[in-house]
């Protein structure tokens, strides 16, 4: 298969504003001692522990409890306590018996909330004789989830693995949460000023996921079982990552013969459903021109035509660009509309720079749809759980 996506070439970056008895034990310990414990949990990091970051690159096997009691990886953007109430945030989910993809909102909501801190309230004196992390000012709000008194007493709200916990009850509630986009799930739970805010974190909450929890964010539920690298055909992993056509990668990523070729070419047959790779919102639906400045993508491509054919761009959380090209018909999604993971947003075709059907799909990072943004999709793809297939 052949093509080359002027899409790619000619568009500039785009600048957009836009985480027992021995756990008992510890959690009593981490939220109901003073600053000898605080010392000690600290301590539990080590200036040995593994880097977190790779440790989240590592091979997802069966998901792995966490111990919140022994050595955890360091990340280099939360000090060793915030990584120690993930830990926490992460095992009663596990306790509770909460698949891996609510861990992840628990942990981005309590990276939004509290920057994973245990915050007393300047506002509510009893919280301050309690142990804890930092002082916030919001409201009557408490904890790691800043729970108001509806969630619990004051004791309770600074109680780590209690606030974990009513976070988690209320989570399951939500309506088909699994499916659904990080930031519309946490705002159902918390409720929040600022309903957007979410998402952002949901990228460094599964690598801490994966950290902690054996490539836990790199799982899908598959009959109640946590399968690992097997999203795709609409099934979502816990990372918030789909395949986007189940078919095997034949042309790949700037290879010796294609170096401008910036993406990868997945071989499947003409119609087969396109389906966004996570949630996002729409950049760019339209036919692209050919070499000769045509617009005309109802018809098949061919080798040296020029163009995407009918293609969509997506912009997605941590700014990752998604490009689905090559459509057969007009994309089944407009400019500036929000798609979930998972949905269908076109059918497979050879409009364009095409020598037969195929999806040609690109992964950009930083907002930055022109060709110096492209990375390899297939590793991109295997970190989250979603591999692109090898070609049979």
């Amino acid at each position: 298969m052949n093509d080359v996506g002027n899409a790619g070439t000619r568009r500039g970056p785009l600048r957009l504003g836009v985480v027992a008895a021995m756990l008992t034990g510890m959690l009593l310990l981490l939220c109901c001692t003073g600053g000898t414990a605080a010392f000690f949990l600290t301590g539990l990091g080590g200036d040995d522990a593994e880097n977190g970051d790779t440790m989240a690159g590592m091979e997802c096997g069966p998901v792995r409890a966490v111990n919140v009691a022994g050595k955890l990886p360091r990340f280099t953007e939360y000090g060793d306590t915030q990584v120690r109430n993930a830990a926490v945030i992460i095992k009663v989910g596990q306790d509770m018996g909460v698949p891996s993809r609510g861990w992840v909102v628990a942990l981005a909501t309590a990276m939004q909330e509290s920057a994973l801190r245990n915050l007393a309230n300047s506002g509510v004196p009893e919280s301050l004789a309690l142990p804890h992390e930092g002082v916030g000012a919001d409201h009557d709000s408490l904890g790691l989830f800043q729970q108001r008194p509806g969630w619990g007493t004051v004791a309770e709200r600074l109680n780590p693995a209690y606030a974990a916990r009513k976070f988690y009850e209320k989570l399951v509630k939500v309506e088909s949460w699994q499916r659904r986009p990080l930031t519309a799930v946490a705002q159902r739970v918390q409720v929040s000023a600022y309903p957007d805010a979410y998402a952002k974190h949901e990228e460094l909450a599964s690598r801490i996921v994966d950290a902690l929890a054996g490539g836990a964010a790199r799982t899908v539920e598959i009959n109640g079982k946590a399968v690992c690298n097997a999203a795709e055909r609409g099934q979502i992993a816990a990372s918030g990552w789909t395949a986007p056509i189940p078919g095997g990668v034949g042309s790949g990523f700037r290879t010796a013969s294609r170096p401008s070729h910036n993406g990868v070419d997945i071989g499947a047959a003409k119609g087969t459903e396109i389906r966004a790779a996570a949630t996002g919102r729409v950049l760019v639906s339209t036919c692209d021109e050919d070499h000769r400045g045509r617009q005309d993508c109802n018809v098949d491509g061919f080798p040296g035509k020029g163009g995407c054919g009918w293609f969509v761009d997506l912009l997605h959380a941590g700014g990752y660009i998604t490009r689905y090209c090559h459509m057969v018909v007009q994309p089944f999604v407009k400019k500036d509309q929000i798609v979930t993971a998972g949905q269908v947003i076109g059918k497979v075709g050879s409009s364009g720079n095409s020598s037969g059907p195929h999806l040609h799909f690109e992964v950009h990072l930083r907002n930055n749809r022109h060709a110096s943004g492209a990375v390899n999709p297939v590793p991109f793809m295997r970190e989250r759980g979603a591999p692109l297939r090898a070609a049979e």
